[in-house]
């Protein structure tokens, strides 16, 4: 492979995100065609969250529309928000308020909520998607830039005390300034109403306020030029393209995005805006005053101008707080007491809990409260824990195995697939050679179910409801019991709830997988690597047994969490047993010809309808289904007939299973010419799972010799070693490793060898 080939890459991908400058008349002409790349700063955020779509989701049990921007596509999902969904849709809602001038615009956006919950990940998802979307036709971001040795003024323009030497050294706007500022306030005016009466948009572009002092100055120096000249046409002559130019810029931190992190340090001003450079004070001092361009603009407001400014871990800066007031409200900050500066910025504050008590300190002396103003202009929106089951196991596999695809799919079934899903990943042990050490099957499901079930609130619970069954109502939207499907709607939970506000964070998680992947478990096999297999139990266990250590829980907390974990290992060995109980009736399921076979008859006879066959019309055999019913399904027995006629139990269950399930899927596939024999019948999810309902009642009518007690090294030549050997092989087949098919059904037969006679 070539290096070249990776440069001309390098070449392309920067041809298309620049452009080459053009006139302050030619932008006005590509604003018309494309209002967007003129918006303000918040219509500007929310034009790019907008434009990556939204995905439906269910969180908490409810449906509900996902913006697709906050899964960070444009870097394949690094930096995505999991869960949250509720929140950032109202963080979008607050921002279409704020960029339409509605009630909200003098708000400080505040994001606030414990430690890994995912808010250090939305400011890196701000700052990608930001990127990104600046570099798209329609989302580009453009300032201007300055030419002043095109005339014979002898200052010059620089940051520098390096003066400009040739024609084509060009300063653009330290703080991205808007081109539409360039204007005169009513010709500004002007422009925009014409632009927003072709918008018929409920959010209007707006550009308020003046050049930064840096271009203010460079404008100056023009139009004192020009004016001893007498010129009619002096704003045509100031801003003509030897002298000023319209270029675009990708966003970034310094570029239309401020970050003012933890470790940041000066003087508030220093911090917000920026400061003065002394020695160019000296070198550029003008009429007696500061001129502007010996001041830095690095502070984090100046780097955000037309775009988003966060302060990340707010309770370290909670000083720079009441200096903000302002800076929503006036759109405007101060170089010094003689020089401003209008800024456009979305503002965004980002902490965890102690800057609330910091907030608070004063709240006894209520209307007498010195940072009440500020509480006021707060909007404050909370991180939670994550309380969907296949959200969490998502985070573990990112914070353990750092994968970063955003999970999709088009049905829960397909969802659950990866939820339980292994993982498999290279481990060295001192001196040893890497070797491959498996979470099993369920491995990663049961760390994400605990932590889960630790957030949920138990105050709200059905009484015929567990937390753990909370938990999968709040991934899935229904439960099963039974032959019931129980959708979310036919449960009520209190809105008040504290589910996500406590409980087992994912780094305790991920610390106590990681510790594991290096753990020495004594057990052997003679030709499995049994001991690089970790189990389900094995992970709760270790949960359980760290939480008595960390100091991150209180003595109440770790009670209370360790109670938690009883019903999910009651769910996860159930888990495993469905897996084993499946992989050893594999060969014992009824075949898609006998299904499609049962079911026509069933048809038939609930509709009085003979049924179709290549010999022709038969009448519906009531032998036919009762042997199917007895063998493969297992349901009912000899008892429940009185030779072929059903009992009332056996055609309720033929007409409000088969039938209901039947009739629904034709309802929902319907066509003119819709035929019962068009079905495959095996993909109807409630006969499916009605075929799915293994027990060990099947196993021992299909297996009568099998002796569980024996499954660990069955004797040669009996049928216990020949169900195993299948068992382990459709295991296998079904995304186990022969280790762990090999631990996960001796765990399971050896619970049901007590039961077994």
């Amino acid at each position: 492979m070539s290096g070249n080939r990776y440069v001309r890459e390098a070449d392309r991908a920067l041809r298309t995100t620049y452009e080459e400058p053009m006139e302050l008349a030619g932008y006005v002409d590509l604003v018309f065609d494309r209002p967007t790349i003129a918006a303000h700063a918040s219509k500007y955020l929310l034009a790019a969250i907008e434009s990556a779509g939204t995905r439906t989701v269910i969180e908490e049990s409810e449906e509900t529309e996902r913006y697709r921007f906050f899964d960070d596509p444009h870097n394949d999902g690094e930096h995505a928000v999991l869960g949250n969904t509720e929140m950032l849709n109202a963080f979008v809602d607050d921002l279409r308020a704020i960029a339409a001038g509605r009630g909200k615009a003098e708000s400080i956006i505040w994001f606030a909520g414990p430690t890994a919950t995912g808010k250090s990940e939305l400011k890196r998802c701000l700052i990608n998607g930001l990127r990104e979307y600046s570099k798209t036709p329609e989302g580009r971001r453009y300032t201007i830039e300055w030419n002043l040795e095109r005339t014979d003024e002898v200052r010059g323009l620089s940051y520098n005390e390096a003066p400009a030497s040739d024609d084509d050294h060009w300063y653009e706007s330290p703080v991205q300034a808007h081109p539409f500022t360039v204007f005169p306030p009513d010709v500004r005016e002007e422009i925009l109403g014409d632009l927003n009466r072709t918008l018929n948009d409920e959010v209007p572009i707006r550009v308020d306020g003046r050049l930064d002092p840096f271009s203010r100055e460079a404008f100056q120096q023009l139009e004192e030029r020009y004016r001893r000249d007498d010129r009619t046409d002096l704003f045509s002559k100031i801003t003509d393209q030897r002298h000023l130019r319209v270029k675009n810029f990708v966003m970034d931190v310094g570029n239309g995005i401020g970050v003012l992190h933890a470790e940041d340090s000066g003087s508030p001003k220093e911090r917000l805006v920026g400061s003065w450079m002394l020695e160019m004070l000296r070198a550029l001092d003008s009429r007696g005053r500061k001129n502007p361009q010996a001041f830095s603009y690095d502070g984090v407001i100046s780097q955000g101008n037309g775009g988003v400014t966060i302060v990340e871990d707010a309770s370290h800066h909670a000083d720079l707080l009441q200096k903000l007031l302002n800076v929503p409200e006036e759109g405007t900050v101060k170089l010094d007491k003689g020089i401003g500066m209008d800024i456009d910025t979305q503002l965004i504050v980002i902490s965890n809990p102690d800057l609330e008590a910091q907030l608070n300190q004063h709240a006894d002396r209520k209307d007498h409260d010195p940072l009440k103003a500020l509480k006021r202009r707060l909007n404050k929106l909370e991180f939670q824990y994550l309380t969907n089951l296949s959200l969490e196991v998502e985070l573990i596999r990112r914070e353990l195995a750092d994968e970063r695809r955003v999970w999709e799919a088009e049905s829960y079934e397909a969802l659950d697939e990866r939820i339980v899903a292994p993982l498999t990943m290279s481990i060295r042990r001192g001196e040893e050679e890497t070797r491959q050490v498996e979470f099993a099957p369920h491995a990663l499901e049961a760390a994400g179910l605990y932590g889960v079930v630790s957030r949920l609130d138990p105050e709200d619970l059905p009484d015929d409801l567990d937390l753990t069954e909370k938990a999968l109502l709040f991934d899935r939207g229904y439960l099963r019991s039974g032959d019931d499907r129980l959708e979310a709607e036919a449960f009520e939970f209190d809105a008040d709830a504290h589910d996500g506000e406590h409980g087992i964070p994912v780094t305790f998680t991920r610390d106590v997988l990681a510790d594991l992947l290096g753990a020495v478990r004594d057990r052997h096999h003679p030709d499995l690597a049994v001991e690089d297999v970790i189990m389900p139990h094995e992970v709760l266990d270790a949960m359980v047994e760290g939480l008595r250590d960390a100091p991150v829980f209180a003595a109440s907390e770790r009670g209370e969490y360790e109670g938690r974990v009883h019903p999910v290992e009651d769910y996860i060995a159930e888990r495993q047993a469905d897996d084993v109980l499946d992989a050893m009736l594999a060969g014992h399921t009824a075949d898609r010809e006998s299904v499609a076979e049962y079911v026509e008859h069933v048809y038939a006879w609930a509709t009085g309808e003979p049924v179709e066959t290549d010999r022709g019309e038969i009448q519906p055999d009531p032998l036919t289904m009762k042997v199917f019913e007895i063998e493969q399904l297992g349901r009912f027995g000899e008892a429940d007939y009185d030779g072929t006629d059903p009992s009332d139990e056996v055609e309720s269950f033929r007409r409000e299973r088969i039938i209901t399930s039947l009739n629904r899927h034709a309802w929902e596939h319907r066509t003119e010419d819709f035929q019962v024999g068009d079905v495959d019948f095996t993909e109807i999810p409630v006969i499916r799972e009605v075929l799915a309902e293994n027990d060990w009642t099947d196993v021992r009518r299909a297996f009568e010799d099998l002796d569980p007690r024996q499954w660990a090294d069955p004797p040669s030549g009996t049928q216990t070693e020949r169900v195993k050997a299948d068992t382990l092989d459709t295991l296998e087949a079904r995304d186990y490793s022969r280790a762990a098919a090999e631990l996960t059904s001796r765990r399971v037969m050896d619970g049901v060898s007590d039961r077994w006679d």
